[in-house]
């Protein structure tokens, strides 16, 4: 990284959330909070399209909208992980008070996401048949799955940009505007859903519609705010000239992180086949069991994206002695806010579980596969939070790597073996198995990686990206 990075200027416009300065772990949950609000906007963002399907469209419109929304997903997931990439150079920057340099990664930013959106946009409406007989999607959904996907991908432009433009404020230290980008999102498509869909009986493209439409409004809004808020930016609506440097490290950055995305994506899409091979019971078991599990997952993510932006303006500011005390901090912070969310939602389990299912064969499976995860989430919750606070300085070559064995070396053969040489219901077993894996490649890459150590010790600028 250049050492220019590292410049102070006299009249910056400093993080909202200064992670630099103050108690660490008060500053992570303080920046945390907002994100955790805005996960739990969006599983109800979710709930209210299934609802509103479930309660005015026939059966065949809600498995099309379940299964056309994967491939926009592991289309989507690679600009998010961009955006990261972003979030990570613009939280540097922040840390260091380089407000040109950030004004820089801004433009670039808005140019990206037009040569990004709009070409992933119409190669997705003009593919969209052939994803959708790709995935085998059955004839009596092939309809209504090809008109989601398409309308949805008319809104790729809209949710790339708000993506990269809540990256640009979460590496500024401003978590708050996000939440409130969410909640117009989340309340215009609840709007739009029961305008389109209950009144005017769109069905399918209604839902659709209504969901690229809030996107679309939410990078509007997002665009506006940070002219406001920053003025000194110069945000603008339109790209302009951007420099090809800045934009190769964010391809650079981000690339990694939104191939590992996508194919994490398609790792679960693999997952799901050992699942499948169980059963009917066995499947709506694990549905079940993954609505209540995944709650954990709303404090794990807040936290791991504190960590990013933590570590990435500290290694701006140069302060390593606070980079060092935060490595571990953060990580075992995330690690306890996670067993002990999971150790309440153990005792919980079965009252939450028989609010969405009476078989007692289905609460059984479902049963045993909440307590096989939930009392390995917090290994999770520390190897992600090592991860992420690895990626916030930019070093994010072995991240990648790790992530990606871990499901494809680990979880997914030993799913495979389960299935093959076991009780199949036991293939779940896999993911407590990777997340251990995981957590011992990070350990071993604080311990014993030469390219850390030196980060830690000497000048932050001596540090590859």
């Amino acid at each position: 990284m250049d050492r220019h990075l590292f410049t102070v200027h006299h009249h910056p416009h400093p993080p909202k959330v200064d992670m630099t300065a103050g108690p660490i772990v008060s500053a992570v949950f303080l920046f945390a909070l907002p994100i955790v609000l805005g996960d739990i906007l969006q599983q109800l963002y979710t709930t209210v399209d299934t609802l509103v399907i479930g309660r005015f469209c026939e059966t065949t419109a809600l498995a099309a909208v379940g299964t056309s929304s994967q491939p926009v997903e592991v289309v989507l997931c690679l600009f998010l992980g961009i955006g990261k990439g972003v979030s990570i150079l613009v939280s540097q920057c922040a840390g260091a008070r380089d407000e040109a340099r950030v004004r820089s990664l801004c433009r670039t930013s808005i140019t990206f996401v037009y040569l990004c959106g709009i070409p992933v946009g119409i190669v997705g409406i003009l593919c969209a048949p052939a994803i959708l007989h790709f995935m085998e999607v059955p004839p009596d959904t092939f309809a209504q799955a090809l008109t989601y996907t398409r309308i949805v991908f008319c809104g790729t432009l809209g949710n790339v940009g708000y993506n990269m433009n809540a990256g640009i404020l979460r590496g500024m230290g401003d978590s708050r505007a996000s939440l409130w980008f969410l909640v117009v999102s989340c309340v215009t498509n609840v709007v739009l859903d029961l305008a389109l869909v209950a009144g005017a009986g769109m069905g399918v493209g209604g839902v659709a519609l209504a969901t690229a439409a809030a996107m679309m409004l939410s990078w509007g809004i997002s665009i506006v705010y940070i002219r406001r808020r920053f003025p000194e930016l110069g945000f603008t609506f339109l790209p302009r000239r951007c420099p090809g440097r800045e934009l190769e490290k964010i391809v650079a950055l981000g690339l990694p992180i939104g191939i590992n995305s996508s194919l994490y994506s398609f790792g679960h899409l693999a997952m799901q086949t050992f699942i499948n091979a169980q059963g009917a019971v066995f499947m709506a078991a694990t549905s079940v069991g993954g609505r209540v599990t995944g709650l954990t997952n709303v404090a794990l993510n807040a936290l791991s994206s504190a960590a990013t932006t933590f570590s990435g303006q500290n290694y701006g500011a140069g302060d390593l002695a606070r980079l060092r005390r935060g490595a571990l901090r953060i990580p075992l912070a995330s690690g306890a806010v996670t067993l002990g969310c999971g150790l309440v939602l153990i005792g919980l389990r079965m009252p939450i579980l028989r609010l969405f299912n009476s078989d007692p064969a289905v609460l059984y499976y479902a049963e045993r596969y909440v307590l096989l995860l939930l009392l390995f989430q917090w290994v999770y919750a520390v190897f992600n939070g090592m991860t992420c606070y690895v990626n916030g300085v930019g070093m994010v070559r072995y991240t990648t790597v790790v992530n990606l064995l871990m499901l494809w070396a680990v979880r997914i053969p030993a799913a495979a073996v389960i299935a093959r040489c076991f009780d199949g219901t036991w293939v779940m077993a896999g993911v407590p198995i990777s997340f251990c894996f995981g957590l011992a490649c990070m350990a071993g890459y604080y311990l014993l990686s030469p390219a850390w150590k030196k980060l830690l010790r000497g000048p932050a600028a001596n540090a590859a990206v």
